[in-house]
C-alpha cells in the first residue's frame, strides 16, 4: 500500500508499525514516511542477517506482500529458496522494539495467518524472555545481534544462534531492571501477595513509596509477568517465569557482602552452632531447599547473616577459604530478607521459598539444578508462595 493510499485512508488513520492509529491531519505525512522508512531499513537488515546465516546453496529475498485481511497483515514477506529450487513464504512482522507483551499481542492476532504461513519476527534486538514466548508459539525470530531462530517444514530448514544475550548499549529504550534492594523486596512483596492486590497496597507490604511500584510494575507488565485489571490492580503473577527473570538482572552476589568460609567439622555442626547464635541468620540455598525439594545431599551452606559477615564467621567459628569451602555467608542490604525467615520444625530459620529459588538460580555447582527442582514444586502449591510451605 502507497503513502497516498494510507493518507486517503477515511478519519486520518494511518498505519503505524502494525497498529491503526488516529494522528493529527497536519501530521500524518511526515510520520507515515517515518516509520515506512524505519520499518524498510530494519526489513533490509534483517534480510541481511538471515542472508548470512543461510547454509550454501539457500537464498533469502523479499517477495511482494500480499493484502490480507485485518485483524493482522504481514510488513513483509521473505521467499527462501533451497537448493533443488522448491521454494517458501515466510510472513515478516517488523518492530523496531518487542516486549514480552508486545509478542504475546502478534502471536494473538496473527493465529488465522500463521496457519496458512510461517511467521518471522524481526527486531533490532529480542531479549530472551521474548524469545521463549515466541518459541512457545512456534513463532520464528531475528534480531540483528544475530538471535536467530527459524524451522521450516518444506522445503526443510533449521537455524538456531545465539546473538547479544543483552540489549546492546546505546539503545533507546530507558534502563529499567529488577536489580537493586527495592526491586527485590517489591518482587518477593509480589511472589508473597495474594492477588488480586493494588499498588498501594503492594507498597505497603514491600514499605517502599507506591510511584516506584507503580514504575516497577510498568515494566512487570510490559515483560507479560503480570496481568493487570482496569484500575491498575494485580491479576495474575507469572511466578515462575518472574523468578527466573529476578535472578538474571539480580544475582546472588549484588545481594550484598558475600565470603567463603571453611567449617572443618562439617555442615552438621555449623547447624548446632547456628541454632545457639546471638544474631538473626536465614539459611537459603541448597540447605534451604531440601525441606521442600531435596535433589542431592547439600554440600555448600548459604546463610544470609544480621551482622557484618568477619564477625558471623567469628562467631561460628569459620575459617576463611579460598578454595575447598563449604559455607558462604551473605551480609543482605535487604534487611527484610532476615525478617521474613520463618523457624521450622528443627528448630533453625530459612529464607521464604522464593528467595531460596532465585539464590540457586545463581549460585555455583548443582545450584540451578536445585532452583529447577524447588521451582517445579511450588509451581502447584500456592502455600508455598505465601510463606505457608
Amino acid at each position: 500500500m502507497s503513502e497516498c493510499a494510507l493518507l486517503r485512508i477515511p478519519c486520518n488513520i494511518a498505519r503505524f508499525g502494525n497498529d491503526d492509529r488516529y494522528m493529527p491531519e497536519t501530521t500524518t505525512l511526515c510520520m507515515v514516511r517515518k516509520v515506512m522508512k524505519m520499518d524498510n531499513e530494519l526489513i533490509a537488515q534483517g534480510l541481511s542477517v538471515l542472508r548470512d546465516r543461510l547454509p550454501e546453496g539457500w537464498r533469502a529475498d523479499a517477495d511482494r506482500t500480499p493484502e490480507s485481511p485485518a485483524p493482522w497483515r504481514p510488513d513483509a514477506v521473505f521467499r527462501i529458496t533451497a537448493p533443488d529450487r522448491r521454494r517458501a513464504r515466510l510472513a515478516v512482522e517488523a518492530k523496531s522494539r518487542l516486549e514480552p507483551r508486545d509478542a504475546l499481542l502478534i502471536i494473538a492476532t496473527s493465529t488465522s495467518y500463521r496457519e496458512r504461513q510461517p511467521l518471522l519476527v524481526i527486531a533490532p534486538f529480542l531479549s530472551r524472555a521474548t524469545r521463549e514466548r515466541l518459541r512457545e508459539a512456534g513463532v520464528n525470530w531475528l534480531d540483528l545481534t544475530a538471535n536467530i531462530r527459524l524451522f521450516l517444514r518444506e522445503p526443510g530448514l533449521f537455524i538456531q544462534t545465539d546473538g547479544a544475550p543483552r540489549r546492546p548499549s546505546g539503545s533507546s529504550r530507558p534502563a529499567r531492571s529488577l536489580k537493586g534492594t527495592t526491586a527485590g523486596r517489591v518482587v518477593r512483596s509480589l511472589l508473597a501477595a495474594a492477588l488480586p492486590i493494588g499498588v498501594v497496597d503492594l507498597a505497603a507490604r514491600a514499605q517502599t513509596d507506591a510511584g516506584y511500584v507503580s514504575r516497577l510494575c510498568d515494566l512487570l507488565d510490559e515483560a507479560a509477568l503480570i496481568e493487570r485489571g482496569k484500575r491498575g490492580r494485580v491479576q495474575r503473577v507469572e511466578r515462575v517465569r518472574l523468578v527466573r527473570r529476578w535472578a538474571e538482572e539480580a544475582p546472588l552476589q549484588s545481594r550484598g557482602e558475600v565470603r567463603m568460609y571453611l567449617e572443618p567439622r562439617g555442615l552438621a555442626n555449623l547447624l548446632r552452632t547456628l541454632k545457639g547464635s546471638d544474631f538473626r541468620y536465614a539459611i537459603t540455598g541448597s540447605l534451604a531447599a531440601q525441606q521442600w525439594a531435596a535433589v542431592s545431599s547439600p554440600r555448600l551452606a548459604q546463610i544470609y547473616v544480621d551482622k557484618d559477615v568477619f564477625g558471623a564467621a567469628t562467631s561460628l567459628g569459620l575459617l576463611p577459604a579460598e578454595t575447598g569451602a563449604n559455607v558462604q555467608l551473605i551480609s543482605p542490604k535487604d534487611k527484610t530478607i532476615l525478617a521474613d525467615a520463618a523457624l521450622a520444625s528443627d528448630g533453625l530459620r530459612y529464607a521464604v521459598p522464593s528467595q531460596v529459588a532465585v539464590d540457586l538460580l545463581t549460585s555455583p555447582g548443582r545450584g540451578p539444578a536445585e532452583a529447577d527442582a524447588l521451582l517445579e514444586w511450588m509451581a502447584t502449591r500456592e502455600e508455598a508462595w505465601l510463606g505457608r510451605a
